[in-house]
């Protein structure tokens, strides 16, 4: 194996070799202007997922920097233990529990994540899509009408008719950014929004114009239940059958958060069972979402393939900053007289430095 100061080396004589990995919504190259960084590396962009962290192993072997969305590819010590060449290893957003930061910082690894732009905006909005969907019947009538149909016949699976939100109860689950924005949208419906976490107060939550409940409270009680908590071991299966048996036979599960915070393996029992009457989802335990999934089969559920976060406006943020970021890093290694303090200055233009990752909070 190179020394560090081998491969410094190396590098600053050849072409660094950078992957640009998940960009699944094939974006990367009009978000951002790769031009100076292309002639200054050699860029792959990945736009499927790998199929195991072999495949991933095999992939990546002989890049020297890594960028990843958010946490759409899991990077464990086993992964990072498999790319001896890796000296740069990004990902968008700023906090992925899928990596491994201090093993790949321990093997002398520069790890860096970027701002997020509108993400929480992003977040909140879809997950009022979500709602709206669901409670709308969106997907059942579009379906419908496609078919032909004005209206569901007998040879057709009916659906039960649209609710009316107003007057009636959401119950949020994490009342950080995130969830904040859902609350202040749900008063524009005119809902009564009651709110509960491990560490919610209710002054914190009365600054929101909420009222805070304990949890069973707001799970019995709320037409819509949706979660916004980070995911920890704390918050893992904050829903499971326990809390599924509680629920209102009109309620909507919505989780645009992490998939982990509901006990989805149960999910589809439940649902068979009437409670809760409709999950809508945009997170799942596997991501992509393989065929033939239980979910996928049914007819209880409105699903989007996690874009709670993808919007132009967030997806120009990642990339450029990205973009940024490697362009400084490169043209370190191939100057370094001209960047004495190149691997842990800040990047001006980008604002992302290799610590600036934040501690994970609670609440989204």
């Amino acid at each position: 194996m190179q020394r560090p100061q081998e491969a410094a080396a190396t590098l600053a004589v050849q072409q660094p070799r950078i992957a640009i990995c998940d960009d699944w919504e094939q974006c990367a190259l009009f978000s951002a202007d790769w031009t100076d960084l292309q002639q200054l590396a050699e860029l792959q962009f990945f736009t499927a997922p790998f199929g195991s962290t072999e495949e991933a192993a095999r992939a990546l072997a002989d890049f020297d920097a890594v960028c990843l969305m958010r946490e759409r590819t899991p990077f464990p010590r086993e992964l990072i233990d498999q790319l001896p060449r890796l000296k740069r290893l990004l990902f968008t957003g700023e906090r992925n529990a899928a990596v491994d930061i201090a093993h790949a910082r321990s093997r002398g690894i520069e790890v860096s994540g970027t701002s997020s732009g509108p993400n929480k905006a992003s977040t909140a909005e879809h997950t009022w899509a979500l709602i709206l969907a669901a409670t709308r019947r969106v997907v059942s009538s579009m379906n419908t009408l496609r078919q032909g149909h004005w209206r569901p016949t007998e040879e057709l699976a009916q659906y039960p008719l649209p609710d009316v939100l107003e007057g009636d109860r959401i119950g949020i689950i994490g009342l950080g950014a995130i969830g904040s924005r859902v609350a202040r949208i749900a008063q524009g419906f005119g809902m009564d929004v009651v709110a509960w976490s491990q560490n919610l107060s209710a002054e914190h939550a009365a600054r929101v114009g909420v009222r805070r409940v304990e949890k069973n409270e707001l799970i019995a009680t709320s037409k819509i239940v949706s979660l916004h908590l980070v995911l920890s071991d704390r918050s893992r299966h904050t829903i499971g059958p326990t809390e599924y048996s509680l629920m209102r036979r009109d309620a909507v599960l919505v989780n645009t958060s992490r998939s982990g915070l509901i006990d989805q393996a149960s999910l589809t029992a439940a649902l068979d069972a009437g409670r809760p009457a409709h999950a809508a989802l945009d997170v799942f335990d596997q991501e992509p979402l393989p065929d033939g999934h239980p979910l996928l089969r049914h007819s209880n559920v409105t699903l989007t393939p996690h874009l709670g976060f993808v919007a132009t406006p967030v997806m120009e943020t990642f990339y450029r900053q990205l973009v940024a970021d490697l362009t400084v890093w490169v043209q370190a290694i191939r100057h370094p007289d001209q960047h004495p303090q190149s691997a842990q200055s800040r990047s001006v233009s980008s604002g992302v430095t290799p610590n600036a990752i934040r501690n994970r909070d609670t609440m989204l």
